[in-house]
């Protein structure tokens, strides 16, 4: 019986290990190439120009989700608003720590259609930071967001879904390592 070589199978080995690793960040572009997922932007950067806001009126739903091993109540105090296309709207979400110890979330988003994703900006979002809540403590935390004047006619209404993950082990990790 003959064996194969030591060298191609470790470069076997390194190929499928840099793939695992590159996985993440090649979803990720993918998403954003093709608009699928609805994965919204980052921080909409603000321009000196001001925003045309349109006539054209579109409805925004909002949902709240939060894994298993998270139990806070979290949701929005407005669950739809209609909004002009380019006018900034302010909508808040509530969350509490029900439990007795320190606890750090973060909020991911999803907007659908994910055709619409392009098309909705975020100024302020507690989802570009994790959220630190103390034991017993209740926050508001504000979305500030416009809708593109481009948004494709058909698309009437969007739902905007933030789903919050108990990142607190990843959180503690990060510290210790400092």
């Amino acid at each position: 019986m003959k064996f194969a070589r030591p060298l191609p199978l470790a470069l076997i080995c390194v190929a499928m290990f840099g793939f695992g690793f590159l996985l993440v960040p090649l979803y990720t572009v993918f998403c954003e190439w093709t608009g699928i997922n609805g994965k919204t932007s980052g921080v909409y950067q603000e321009s000196t120009v001001d925003l045309k806001v349109e006539d054209r009126v579109v409805k925004i739903q909002f949902i709240s989700n939060h894994n298993a091993n998270l139990s806070w109540p979290f949701k929005p105090v407005e669950e739809q608003v209609s909004v002009k296309l380019g006018e900034k709207r302010k909508v808040v979400f509530t969350v509490a720590n029900p439990t007795n110890l320190p606890v750090v979330a973060q909020a991911v988003p999803s907007v659908s259609p994910s055709e619409a994703a392009p098309f909705l900006h975020k100024i302020e979002c507690f989802c570009f930071q994790q959220q630190d809540l103390l034991a017993g403590e209740k926050k508001d935390m504000p979305l500030v967001f416009f809708i593109d004047a481009d948004l494709p006619d058909h698309i009437k209404k969007l739902t905007l879904s933030y789903t919050l993950f108990d990142v607190t082990p990843a959180a503690d990790d990060a510290l210790a390592q400092r």
